[in-house]
């Protein structure tokens, strides 16, 4: 039995345009997109039909599994709970961040990460989860166990990303000293002295580390196909060193240099959705509306807060002239459905996966009524 579903009324996002029409879903793909008046199946009354979202860097997930110090949820719980939220935030296809290297000021270990991936895995096999997960791994690529840790997703085939990251002060993310202070030095409740030794302590492990583990995780990857991505890249050197380790995507640059170097290179520069909604960065770093009017923006992630991925796109259209709905829509879809290789979904058009969501826009909010993955409604 073939299943078929019409959705029609609706105002629908394509790649380059919106069209007033219907979509016809047959057997979980998009089979037909008509426009102009049209009869029968779901009447949206005009709402938007944009395609489903891809999100390629939530750390959403282990707020859910360690929501407070020393407490630890049941591990399926946990995923099922966060994919709960993404899924009604329009999200059908989630790139999970998990740490791989730790620091002492870490209140989880790689143990309680790897019993995390085992629940994506078992929530993905059992039909558990309404939206597609994947895997991606977060490298602290200056922590002493960064490729040991990465050694226990060796089989995992549902790790498609992987992220190569050094958080030591003095560079990157921190450039400016006295913004570590105020992330750590408050967060770990350290006097000036210890201030002081903490940081010396963490610039020599990047030092003693970081190439070193970079080299060896970029050479893993590349030999099993897994996507690589640069994290907080600040200047034309730290492009050429992504570029020589065959990168593809740039998560968070932090200056514009950086962003338009990565752009140059042909690399997909991912930038934060709460970064737009709230017009900056928290940490001091570029904005991602400046990247935007500069043309160096192609991805969009949700990073901290689901529904800012799909508060972003429509938002984006109205602070930055040069970038319409469906361009904005395809910093969430498309585009990084594409920079990870996912080219079976990711937009409307004929033969794609039937991955959609119906919205509708009240006081400049997207309100998320439906959501369908492959056809079949998840939310």
């Amino acid at each position: 039995m073939r299943s078929e579903t019409v959705l029609s009324n609706a105002r629908i996002v394509l790649a380059d345009e919106i069209v007033d029409g219907s979509v016809v879903v047959r057997d979980g793909r998009i089979a037909d997109i008509a426009t102009g008046d049209t009869r029968g199946g779901e009447d949206f009354g005009g709402d938007y039909l944009i395609p489903g979202l891809v999100e390629l860097h939530t750390d959403h997930l282990e707020g859910h599994y360690a929501p407070r110090p020393k407490v630890r949820w049941n591990p399926l719980a946990a995923v099922l709970a966060h994919d709960a939220q993404v899924a009604t935030s329009g999200i059908t296809t989630v790139f999970d961040a998990l740490r791989v290297g730790l620091d002492e000021d870490s209140d989880t270990a790689a143990a309680d990460h790897r019993k995390l991936a085992d629940a994506i895995v078992d929530g993905m096999l059992g039909d558990r989860l309404r939206a597609e997960h994947f895997i991606h791994l977060r490298c602290e690529v200056s922590a002493d166990d960064c490729v040991d840790s990465f050694g226990l997703y060796s089989e995992d085939d549902r790790v498609r990303l992987v992220s190569l990251m050094d958080h030591s002060p003095g560079q990157r993310q921190f450039v400016d000293l006295e913004t570590y202070a105020a992330y750590y030095k408050r967060k770990l409740n350290l006097s000036d002295q210890a201030f002081r030794e903490f940081c010396e302590k963490r610039m020599a492990q990047s030092d003693r580390n970081s190439r070193r583990h970079r080299e060896t995780i970029a050479a893993a990857c590349h030999g099993r196909g897994i996507v690589l991505a640069s994290h907080d890249d600040a200047t034309e050197d730290h492009v050429a060193e992504a570029v020589g380790q065959g990168i593809r995507v740039a998560e968070f640059p932090t200056t514009l240099t950086a962003a338009a170097a990565s752009k140059n290179a042909g690399m997909g520069v991912l930038m934060g959705a709460p970064n737009v909604v709230r017009g900056g960065s928290h940490s001091g770093n570029v904005s991602a509306r400046e990247l935007a009017e500069s043309d160096c923006l192609d991805i969009l992630s949700s990073d901290y807060i689901p529904f800012s991925l799909i508060q972003s796109a429509f938002f984006l259209g109205e602070v930055v002239d040069a970038i319409s709905l469906p361009r904005a829509v395809a910093m969430v879809s498309k585009n990084p459905a594409e920079a990870t290789g996912l080219d079976d979904r990711g937009e409307i058009a004929i033969g794609k996966r039937a991955d959609l969501v119906r919205v509708r826009v009240d006081e400049h909010i997207p309100v998320v009524r439906s959501v369908w993955r492959e056809g079949r409604r998840v939310a």
